[in-house]
């Protein structure tokens, strides 16, 4: 079992930064891929970034690509998604997951990749 406590989100104006993170307990950390969704109103959860087991890969949904960073520290167990340039569509309940590798590259946006999930931090973008 790996256990997921997410931190981090609330309210920020558009324009500002959030800086998640995702502590992980259970297991060895650093065989999991690690990968943050979100899922606003109404919506479907979607995919918005991952990060390979060893951290030499980052993915990123279109969406968010030049305003969000993934990044890891397996010494801390902890994923963390810096968010900069927030816009209100970013509005979102985020959640992290991880998924044990599986010796071949990951499909990052397929949610049956992954194993874990956590409960989710709110973050709310006001214009």
């Amino acid at each position: 079992q790996v256990q997921l406590v997410e931190s981090g989100g609330g309210l920020v104006q558009a324009g500002g930064s959030l800086r998640l993170s995702c502590a992980a307990s259970g297991r060895t950390f650093s065989n999991y891929n690690m990968g943050w969704f979100r899922q606003a109103p109404g919506k479907e959860r979607e995919f918005a970034a991952a990060i390979s087991w060893s951290g030499d890969s980052t993915y990123y949904a279109d969406s968010v690509k030049g305003r969000f960073t993934i990044s890891r520290g397996n010494a801390k167990n902890t994923v963390y998604l810096q968010m900069n340039s927030l816009k209100p569509e970013d509005t979102a309940v985020y959640g992290c997951a991880a998924g044990l590798y599986r010796g071949r590259r990951l499909r990052p946006g397929d949610k049956s990749e992954y194993d874990y999930w956590g409960q989710g931090t709110q973050v709310t973008v006001s214009s």
